[in-house]
């Protein structure tokens, strides 16, 4: 017995002595990334910035941890569009950079628009006079569309090009909900209002068929302008190339022919023509930068002047933060936190004019109020200035309207002016197929309207007292787009009913005032603030990476969001449907003013 215990207790002694050696490991390596994090990246002479196209790119990425790769994230590769132009424009200034080094990959774009600012960035660097080289395995169209702003565009010698024009097909669940005895009740307003559809049609309307082919074709039209202009092709030519044949299964001898490509090589090729760029020695090292290491490097610090402040809002517009795993992921614009921190800027005597960079679909009309009433109280006191990203539309137009001064991309997509009610009734599922009936007693009429509405017969009777509620929403965002563009109400109304607009064309009907960049949004707002001098600073702030490891109530885990993903893998195109039966069921507020977000280009 006596030696038991004393194996027992050198057993706990030699775990206690492991944990307090593996504790101070880990302090000293949680030091270490403090330090690495930190401390700012030195650029070597002759160095490249080399970027790598894969993953998605979107109006901002959220903090990385240095755990990720331990973890398994890297598969959920995010960029954020600010740090990519930030990072151009750094390598742009630094001597000692001589170009940028673009690798092409499986790229997905929020929206064509975040495509196109990012290829515009790139383009500017090239007014340095430094070069930039593109190469790849395989390019995607968005990924190519970028790509072909290289003074040299390169392909693996197995690779391809998937040059095929914009368009897709949607899921439509009507069938599938009649087969399991759900039914979407609707109310809305507005012919054009086509959220609605994937769950009450088979197919596209014709309304909903006229605007999209409206946008897509204006988005396929810029892009082949701005790629022929690099590749020295005509639009018509090109165009002509995503109608003939499938160019993904093209001969890489085909692409050299249509000059989409300038040569086919092979890497330790494509290493000896940086090299010569760089008048390197065979055996000496290119010194590349990745976007952490750009994001490090010391940039000019610029305080003088007035301050702007550049707010940025994207993602679904939501009352309250999302809090699971199902109840659909991603950056959200929360309305009580984004109108505080708003009001924040209104109070705060040290910004001069406010920059509101809005990239969303819309969402709840309730929160989308509540944003765009802090807006008006900053408006009272000092310039805002709304910048439209990939999309300001519905809820997203909802709280960009009472600005001083609307400036969107040339391919941003906005308007849809319009309001639905969405409630799923699951009474075919649960009273026909599963035999479940209900009973009870209220003391009014409509005491129990939730649930009738849901699981009831007959709802036909509240159904209509929803769409007076929805009649009347949508009466009030005519107001409040009137209010903030000067017109009347009866002229919004035409341009209205849930249509969907390119920024191009919503210029010409005053819904935007300006097509220019988030640079250019910044020199009207110092404008406006009769600022001769200004900076910017940028709201709301990032946390650093330790932020992930403190408790908050309101943040998913990174569990949660890795189950994500897999929950999307394995339901694939049920995945957004099934989420959204889900989120009707649990969000109590049915007024929603939101476009379809299915705009992401490949």
């Amino acid at each position: 017995m006596k030696q038991f215990f004393k194996m027992t207790l050198a057993t706990i002694c030699g775990i206690a002595i492991f944990l307090l050696i593996a504790g101070f490991f880990l302090v000293i390596s949680l030091a270490g990334m403090l330090a690495s994090e930190s401390a700012p990246t030195k650029v070597e002479d002759n160095s490249v910035f080399v970027i790598k196209l894969s993953g998605t790119i979107s109006e901002r990425a959220e903090g990385s941890t240095p755990f990720d790769a331990v973890l398994g994230m890297n598969d959920m590769s995010a960029m954020g569009l600010d740090d990519l132009i930030a990072s151009i424009r750094k390598a742009k200034d630094n001597d000692d950079i001589k170009g940028i080094y673009l690798e092409g990959g499986l790229t997905e774009f929020d929206a064509p628009a975040t495509a196109q600012q990012l290829r515009d960035a790139l383009k500017d660097f090239k007014t340095s006079g430094k070069w930039i080289v593109a190469y790849a395995d395989q390019y995607m169209q968005a990924n190519y569309y970028v790509v072909s702003v290289a003074d040299k565009v390169y392909l693996n010698a197995e690779g391809n090009v998937d040059f095929k024009g914009l368009g897709g097909k949607g899921e439509y669940m009507k069938g599938l909900y009649d087969k399991i005895g759900v039914k979407y009740l609707t109310a809305k307003v507005g012919k054009y209002k086509s959220y609605v559809e994937r769950n009450t049609l088979t197919g596209m309307s014709d309304y909903d068929r006229e605007q999209r082919t409206a946008y897509t074709n204006g988005i396929w039209q810029y892009w082949l302008k701005e790629i022929s202009e690099s590749r020295k092709v005509t639009p018509e030519q090109l165009n002509q190339l995503a109608n003939d044949s499938i160019m993904a299964f093209a001969n890489p001898d085909d692409y050299l022919t249509a000059k989409l490509v300038d040569k086919i090589l092979y890497p330790e090729e494509l290493k000896a023509e940086i090299k010569g760029r760089l008048k390197l020695d065979k055996d000496d090292e290119i010194h590349q930068l990745t976007l952490a290491d750009m994001l490090n490097v010391k940039a000019e610090k610029n305080d003088d002047g007035d301050q702007i402040a550049v707010y940025y809002a994207f993602g679904s517009i939501v009352d309250s933060e999302v809090t699971n795993l199902i109840n659909g992921g991603g950056h959200c614009i929360v309305g009580k936190t984004t109108a505080e921190d708003l009001r924040k800027l209104a109070d705060d005597d040290d910004v001069k004019a406010v920059v509101f960079r809005v990239n969303s679909g819309g969402g709840s009309a309730v929160a989308s109020e509540q944003i765009r009433h802090a807006i008006k109280l900053i408006k009272a006191k000092k310039p805002v200035v709304v910048s439209m990203g990939g999309m300001a539309a519905s809820g997203g137009y909802w709280i960009s309207s009472p600005a001083n001064c609307i400036v969107a991309e040339p391919t941003t997509i906005t308007g849809s002016i319009g309001i639905f009610g969405l409630i799923p009734n699951f009474s075919g599922l649960v009273q026909d197929k599963l035999g479940v009936t209900f009973d009870g007693v209220t003391t009014n009429k409509y005491s129990d309207y939730e649930t009738d509405l849901v699981l009831g017969k007959n709802p036909d009777e509240i159904m209509k007292h929803m769409q007076t509620y929805i009649d009347r929403g949508y009466q009030s965002f005519l107001n409040i787009v009137s209010e903030g563009r000067g017109m009347k109400p009866a002229q919004v109304d035409s341009i209205a009913q849930g249509r969907v607009w390119l920024a191009t064309d919503a210029i010409k009907i005053k819904l935007v005032d300006q097509i220019g960049s988030l640079d250019d949004a910044v020199k009207k707002a110092a404008e406006l603030a009769k600022a001769k001098e200004y900076h910017t600073k940028a709201y709301p702030g990032k946390g650093s990476w330790l932020d992930a490891f403190m408790p908050k109530e309101e943040k998913g885990s990174y569990l949660d969001s890795k189950l994500q993903e897999e929950l999307k893998i394995f339901l694939g195109d049920l995945y957004e449907p099934l989420m959204e039966i889900r989120q009707s069921v649990k969000n109590g507020n049915t007024l929603q003013a939101r476009m379809l977000e299915d705009v992401r280009v490949k």
